[in-house]
């Protein structure tokens, strides 16, 4: 028993939120078109929070800058805007409305399925810009702590399931 605690706490701990690999992006054709705004909608004050988070490092069940994880990073960045949503990201796919990737823009839920062994969704961003179809978000991963990626890079294009939005 004493053994396989270690293992199952490993094993969490590489399942939940998803490290970034850094590679040349060869990607699905997915494009999005919308920008984001210049004006201070919820959305923006959002965004602009979760950004304060911007080289947190990683801890698992973390909200705070000592530590995050993915899930709490979209939590306490939407309860700051008195919106409550599920402490863990497969919740968090239930909420909101389910949107078109194309059709995703700041303030929009991103949702990741990491491990490929488990069927169940492990990871979440926020999108906190949408340039000319490349849309970036902001997340916790376990190699990097809180980071904006792209969702045009292999890693998260491939591991991509839906985008929900919110607000």
């Amino acid at each position: 028993m004493k053994k396989l605690l270690p293992l199952l706490l490993l094993t969490i701990f590489l399942a939940s939120c998803g490290s970034s690999k850094r590679t040349t992006p060869t990607y699905k054709k997915r494009t999005v078109t919308k920008s984001t705004s210049t004006s201070n909608t919820t959305a923006d004050r959002v965004i602009k929070y979760a950004k304060t988070f911007e080289g947190t490092r990683y801890k698992f069940g973390g909200t705070t800058k000592k530590g995050m994880d993915c899930s709490g990073l979209i939590y306490t960045s939407f309860l700051k805007e008195d919106i409550s949503l599920p402490r863990i990201s497969r919740d968090m796919a239930k909420q909101g409305t389910r949107i078109s990737l194309l059709k995703a823009e700041a303030g929009d839920l991103v949702f990741f399925q990491t491990n490929k062994s488990r069927n169940v969704i492990n990871h979440v961003g926020l999108v906190v810009e949408n340039i000319r179809g490349e849309l970036k978000f902001i997340h916790a991963t376990t190699s990097k702590g809180v980071i904006i990626s792209s969702i045009q890079e292999n890693y998260w294009n491939n591991a991509f399931v839906q985008a929900r939005r919110i607000i």
